[in-house]
């Protein structure tokens, strides 16, 4: 081989490197614009990360799937959880108890059926715990703290502060009374993950203000349903929600997302994906909590409680003027969806523009999402 053969090469070679993941991913599909596909777009894309954890095949480890989550899988300890003593234990937090601090296993918690009226926290020390409900006879965690009572973060029925946390057929409660608009401290927390790499499949998150703390990491919500009235998806987290339908219980005004990113150095934001909005009120997509929040929905079905401006001002207003938000929007539908009245700062995606909210690579997800586990009684 000539010298000039080897260095075009060896020129290819390093550029190659240097392209980002999403070009070097074999055929990096797009979420499908069809509904009908979705579930045969996540089974493939789940086969292929199945495929990557079981390989042992390290000369291309920028490919390769989190080795702590694969040695973490290959040992799963059941623990079960039920209300008439027939399990290990009768309540959440005494199975959470005894998870050891500085866990390196899967441990799945089986929750029965029934109410579970508990508050608790998952430590950072407590990674790789699944929390799995029967989709028939789903469990429910409830509790009624408030922001009065522990601070708005801190008023989370479950707070789940570790890593590699997963969460099957759970219902989430806040049952702390709807805000009144006069009482100070009346938000309450249904659910704050602030772990990274977390899976949320076929749950429900049930509040009124701030029901779903997506505080901070990446977070993957498939099948669920989230209702609430203000601010009640808020935090800065980088997360991707998927045929998850959004429920408004306002009365007045509502606001679906108050996303909390500050710089753009910060790659957080919410997007949501064959969606579906909702209820009752004059609804808002979302405020910005900090100044350069990121939002984007696509393919989302929006109701009649859409406000014709699509996107609220009443925080930090100041970043809309500077257009330094991102609410984006792309090939909605419904009646909510019409952005003839839409705010100037809302943007209408492009094709190209939507493209890095459309895919699992949004949340480097090849590297570490899983299929949930199917266990049976």
């Amino acid at each position: 081989m000539g010298s000039k053969c080897i260095m075009f090469l060896a020129v290819a070679l390093v550029l190659a490197l240097q392209l980002p993941e999403d070009v070097l991913c074999a055929n990096p599909k797009l979420i499908p614009s069809d509904h009908s596909q979705l579930d045969t777009w996540i089974a493939h894309n789940m086969k292929d990360y199945l495929d990557r954890k079981a390989s042992k095949n390290a000369t291309q480890p920028k490919f390769n799937f989190d080795p702590q989550l694969a040695e973490a899988e290959d040992t799963v300890r059941i623990v079960k959880v039920r209300k008439d003593g027939k399990g290990h234990f009768k309540t959440v937090t005494d199975a959470v108890n005894s998870i050891p601090d500085g866990n390196t296993r899967r441990v799945v918690v089986w929750i029965g059926g029934g109410e579970y009226r508990e508050k608790l926290t998952i430590n950072r020390s407590k990674r790789f715990v699944t929390f799995y409900g029967d989709k028939d006879n789903m469990p429910t965690i409830v509790f009624d703290g408030t922001a009065l009572k522990y601070g708005t973060v801190y008023s989370a029925t479950v707070a789940v502060e570790s890593d590699y946390f997963v969460a099957v057929n759970i219902v989430f409660v806040n049952s702390a009374p709807m805000p009144d608009g006069k009482t100070v401290g009346a938000q309450a927390v249904a659910m704050r993950i602030s772990g990274d790499k977390a899976a949320f499949h076929n749950c429900r998150f049930i509040g009124f203000q701030d029901t779903l703390c997506d505080d901070k990491g990446r977070h993957f919500f498939k099948d669920c349903y989230i209702q609430g009235t203000v601010d009640f998806i808020f935090g800065n987290g980088k997360s991707l929600y998927l045929n998850t339908s959004i429920n408004s219980v306002a009365n007045g005004m509502g606001v679906i997302t108050a996303q909390a990113r500050e710089s753009v150095s910060d790659d957080s934001g919410f997007t949501f994906v064959h969606c579906s909005i909702k209820g009752t009120g004059d609804t808002y997509l979302g405020r910005a909590w900090k100044e350069r929040p990121r939002v984007v929905f696509a393919y989302t079905y929006m109701g009649t409680l859409i406000n014709s401006e699509g996107w609220s001002n009443a925080m930090h207003a100041n970043g809309q003027e500077k257009n330094q938000v991102y609410y984006g929007e792309y090939k909605c539908k419904g009646p909510g969806a019409s952005t003839s009245g839409r705010v100037k700062y809302a943007k209408m995606l492009s094709d190209q523009e939507v493209k890095p909210f459309l895919s699992m690579t949004y949340l480097h997800g090849n590297k570490w999402l899983l299929p949930p586990p199917k266990l049976s009684a």
